[in-house]
Order: C-alpha cells, then structure tokens, then sequence
C-alpha cells in the first residue's frame, strides 16, 4: 500500500476518529443541560438564523472553562465576555450570541448564573426611600419572563411600529441585540477618549432603536429628528420600548435595614452577577 494510499484510508471521508466523554467514561458524570425560554418566542429573527421561530435553547452548566472566560481582561475591556460566555455554554453551536435579542441574552445569562453557581444573588442596593446602601439577598428563580406581546409588522423581522403622540408621525423601531449594546459601548468609549463626556444616554440609545421616521431611513435626518424631538414623543416612545421589550424582568422586592421600608429595585448585571458572595 502506497503512503497515499494509506493517508486516505486514515483522513478519507469514511474514517472517524474514536472520542471520548472523558467527565462522563472516566468520572461518571454528565455535565448537565438545561433548557431556557426564550422571551421572544424566536419570531423576531430571519428563516436563515438558527434562532428562528425557536422557543428554548438549550444551554450546558458552567464549568471552570467557561470561568476563564470570565476572567479573561482581554474580552473584558473590549466588551464581548458575555457573547463568548453564551457562545460557549449554547449547546447549538450555529446560533451566534451577538445576534440575539438582548433580552434573549439576560434570559440565558440568569439560567447560567442559576446552574452555574445557584438561585441566590447577593449584590448591594440602594434604597429607594432613605438613599441607604445595604447588603441584600435575591432569588433569580423568582424573577419572571416578559414575553413578547407585540407583533412585528412581518415574521421573522425585528421591526415594530409605534405612532408618537404630540407628532402623530408613525415610526418603526427594533430591539437591541447583543451587536448593537456592543456598538453602542465602542462609540461610547470613543467618545471618552476624545474628551468628551457620556450625557446623551437618551438619544443614543433612540439613534440605536429607531430605524424609520415617517417613512425616512436615513441615518442623519433620524438622529436630527431624534435630537429635536418633543419630550413627550422621547418620554412615550421609551416608555412603549421598556414596556414592549422581552426579557427578563430585572426587579424584585428589598426591605431597607435603615429604615424598614420595602421597596421595588432592580436587579444590576454587574461583574458580580457571576461571581457569588461567598
């Protein structure tokens, strides 16, 4: 047999090479899999992303790996540990993280906090009523789905519609995705290292969201509409964009140690998010 003849037989197309589940032949155990809802429902993406029309996901447990991830200072200061961190635990590996909703995002995320380190997360709040900072204890199983409840003007399009109040101009707007939080991160840090300061939060994240005023898609007359829009539009349209957005409900109830109040706050996605108090 001829040495070519013996690379196709080792590298031909018929032959595989034997794996091995190493965690579960050698130390019998299966990393465990769970399946997450997704807020969206799946109706917001295109025939041609894997995500379409899906309602899970299934996603594997963290594991020390996936905690390198989360470490990593690279990915940290460009702002992608996330994406890499859903990339590696999305059991379907053609779905790609940075495409999806965000909401769909944070519902994957507090499914891998759950699995991966337990329900219980304890982060520092601020009251509401005294302005105190205090040392609180949430459930994540508790938190609920917001689901999406508005139709898209076509299946399969992250395109919705919404007709401002005082203008009566219709406008057509999408839901962020993990693409878009990042893009709005980088020109933010741009904008920092020319000198200039973050104070248009608002209108940033409107140049982000609003895709058609009227009928006009272009870029600069949108951002000159939104800059000069009248506070009531901005104030309804956000409002109808918080309201309408999937996702997880971020918010649960605390009781001030300082002044014995109860109140409803929301939940940050800090650094701590993934790493409990121990």
């Amino acid at each position: 047999m001829s040495r070519d003849d013996e690379r196709s037989e080792i590298f031909g197309q018929n032959s595989q090479i034997p794996t091995r589940n190493v965690m579960q032949e050698d130390f019998g155990f299966e990393i465990p899999v769970e399946t997450v809802p997704l807020p969206s429902g799946g109706i917001t993406y295109p025939v041609e992303n894997a995500l379409h029309d899906l309602k899970t996901v299934d996603i594997k447990a963290m594991t020390a790996k996936d905690e390198d991830i989360l470490t990593s200072r690279a990915l940290i200061k460009k702002g992608t540990v996330i994406t890499h961190l859903l990339r590696s635990c999305l059991v379907n590996k053609n779905i790609d993280p940075g495409a999806m909703l965000s909401g769909d995002r944070n519902a994957v995320m507090v499914a891998l906090r759950v699995t991966g380190y337990g329900a219980g997360y304890k982060v520092e709040v601020d009251c509401p009523e005294c302005g105190e900072r205090s040392k609180q204890e949430f459930d994540l199983t508790d938190l609920p789905i917001k689901d999406l409840k508005i139709s898209p003007v076509a299946i399969g399009a992250n395109v919705f519609e919404f007709t401002l109040p005082v203008t009566k101009l219709p406008v057509r707007f999408k839901f962020l995705t993990g693409n878009d939080e990042q893009e709005m991160m980088t020109i933010a840090e741009r904008k920092k290292k020319k000198g200039f300061t973050s104070e248009n939060m608002v209108t940033a994240r409107l140049s982000a969201s609003l895709i058609e005023v009227n009928g006009i898609r272009d870029k600069v007359k949108i951002d000159n509409f939104i800059r000069n829009m009248p506070a009531r539009d901005s104030l309804a349209l956000r409002n109808y964009l918080d309201e309408s957005e999937p996702g997880m409900d971020m918010k649960s109830w605390m009781d001030c140690p300082h002044c014995s109040e109860s109140s409803e706050v929301s939940l940050p996605l800090g650094a701590t998010f993934f790493w409990p108090d121990s």
